[in-house]
């Protein structure tokens, strides 16, 4: 087993693990974090490319199985909780943090020819919803994520974090020509849908259920501002999801949630 012991601060080998917040610096060393038993555990068993692995002594007795299928050459680091909080700089990983080679950039055209449910996300940059948004891609069968230009980076360490791993299971490309690329998606069959909270639109109820091999591309903007008049104007139809008066909208996590259940087969 290649478990290294550390029980100093200043350590070399750490110096990525002292740079965890510094998602720019990460990122242009092509590297990204994963945090917490459940995410770290999804990553090993994925066979994504694991650099290293930091542990306290509690998560390393409950990955030792599943590091021990990573290359002998990839170090394991264990310390104790209080010297990993202070290495990092936090303490919301539960004593559990990877760090991995980020995976090579796909193409949209990829994604889009093997599903026939898609979500397309435009200037989400909220780190937790796009995380979220990702885990309800998972949980309801979408085949993808398309995401705007000015989309958080899914692979930011909290987004990965609320995704639950989600983010290393469901492919997603960024697309560069925003909103025309939508074009694309009509050509190939797909019904653009567009998600909003205005009382124009029909209630998603009112639709009917998907039917198997129908194609559908759920668009959602970010809280707030919504969908930009521009990706709006390419969509076939739009829905909104019927609540109380009283209250003006749901959060972009939730609504995206419900939505796709409802367009899931």
């Amino acid at each position: 087993m290649r478990a290294v012991r550390i029980d100093r601060f200043d350590d070399p080998r750490l110096e990525d693990y002292r740079n965890v917040s510094d998602a720019q610096l990460l990122r242009g060393q092509n590297l990204f974090v994963a945090e917490g038993r459940l995410v770290v555990g999804r990553l090993l068993e994925d066979g994504h490319g694991v650099v290293s692995l930091l542990l306290n002594d509690a998560s390393y007795q409950a990955l030792e199985a599943s590091a021990m299928r990573l290359p002998d050459e990839t170090p394991v680091y264990v310390c104790e909780t209080g010297l990993l909080a202070a290495i990092t700089g936090f303490n919301l990983h539960r004593g559990c943090l990877a760090m991995a080679r980020r995976p090579p950039e796909r193409a949209a055209g990829d994604i889009v020819d093997r599903c026939d449910l898609i979500l397309v996300l435009e200037g989400v940059t909220d780190a937790d919803n796009v995380g979220s948004v990702f885990r309800n891609a998972h949980a309801f069968g979408a085949g993808g994520v398309l995401l705007s230009p000015t989309c958080c980076d899914p692979l930011y360490r909290k987004s990965v974090r609320t995704s639950g791993g989600a983010v290393l299971r469901v492919p997603y490309a960024r697309v560069q020509d925003w909103p025309g690329s939508l074009g694309e998606l009509t050509a190939t069959g797909f019904t653009l849908v567009a998600l909003t909270p205005h009382s124009s639109a029909p209630d998603l109820a009112s639709r009917s259920r998907r039917r198997p091999g129908e194609r559908i591309a759920l668009l959602v903007g970010s809280e707030g501002p919504g969908l930009s008049a521009a990706a709006q104007g390419m969509c076939d139809t739009s829905l909104r999801i019927a609540i109380r008066p009283e209250v003006d909208s749901l959060n972009l996590a939730t609504a995206t949630g419900i939505a796709l259940y409802y367009l899931s087969v």
